[in-house]
């Protein structure tokens, strides 16, 4: 199918942080309980034609700051090389620079014939994906606890805002969404094509908010999480209902467009 549109009508749910009073969570429901998994190896078309081995590592990945390159970096020392198919690149002069550029004044994951350096091509041993991930994998931790913050977190999205109240009062709202192409600037209109709005990937057997459990746990707190796996439990069942009775009008209104797609196919 054509991805769903960017401006697809979305159900909202707020709630305080229970860590944290002057905080509020605004989640996105329509996408925490969508279908959506990632299918690398299993489908994915790559973001860009002529490379769907890439899946979405063509560009490399941005460091978010200095907590997350040292993290990476950490990682890194414990890679092999019969794990990281260019281990002998990133390691030549065992240091940093070995494996990052930078691009307008930031740091990233350095990109080495035409894709991230940590990502493994097919035919190597290890098996093709991000070696990271693979390592996270083999050693028994949480893949999170090894990539760049953006490569763990996408396609989920979190921004913050400070939000005024007329009595002079003021919160900070942090949004959990999708993170759709224009989360990638500009150019992300310009990717040949992508996960979240395609309902090739809309496949999973659990919903983003269970299917995605670590990674929400991380970017809110267990209890924060909580709070929404309430509320994401009671849209479902809201959806469940209206399905009972019959009401298809309804169902774009509740259920991301391209999880209704892929649904049509089973």
């Amino acid at each position: 199918m054509a991805e769903a549109p960017l401006d697809l009508p979305r159900v909202w749910v707020e709630f305080t942080d229970p860590d944290d009073a002057a905080q509020r969570y605004r989640c996105d429901l329509t996408w925490l309980t969508s279908s959506w998994t990632c299918i690398f190896g299993s489908g994915c078309a790559g973001i860009y034609e002529g490379r769907p081995d890439d899946g979405c590592c063509t560009l490399g990945a941005h460091f978010t700051g200095k907590d997350d390159l040292k993290r990476v970096a950490a990682a890194v020392a414990e890679l092999g090389d019969d794990e990281w198919q260019y281990h002998a690149v990133g390691t030549a002069t065992g240091g940093r620079k070995d494996w990052t550029e930078k691009e307008d004044g930031a740091h990233k994951t350095k990109v080495v014939d035409g894709a991230c350096i940590f990502l493994n091509r097919p035919g190597f041993p290890a098996g093709a994906g991000c070696s990271l991930h693979q390592h996270a994998v083999l050693t028994g931790v949480q893949p999170l606890t090894l990539k760049p913050d953006v490569c763990w977190q996408l396609p989920i999205r979190r921004t913050f805002r400070t939000v005024e109240l007329p009595d002079d009062t003021s919160y900070l709202e942090v949004t959990i969404t999708e993170y759709d192409r224009r989360g990638w600037g500009p150019g992300g209109h310009d990717l040949d094509w992508y996960c979240s709005g395609n309902s090739e990937a809309h496949v999973g057997r659990e919903p983003v908010y269970r299917s995605n459990r670590p990674e929400l746990v991380e970017l809110m707190g267990a209890a924060a999480y909580e709070q929404l796996a309430i509320r994401a439990e009671a849209h479902l069942a809201q959806v469940k209902a209206v399905r009972a009775r019959g009401v298809r009008k309804l169902l774009p209104l509740l259920v991301h467009p391209a999880t209704i797609e892929a649904q049509k196919s089973k």
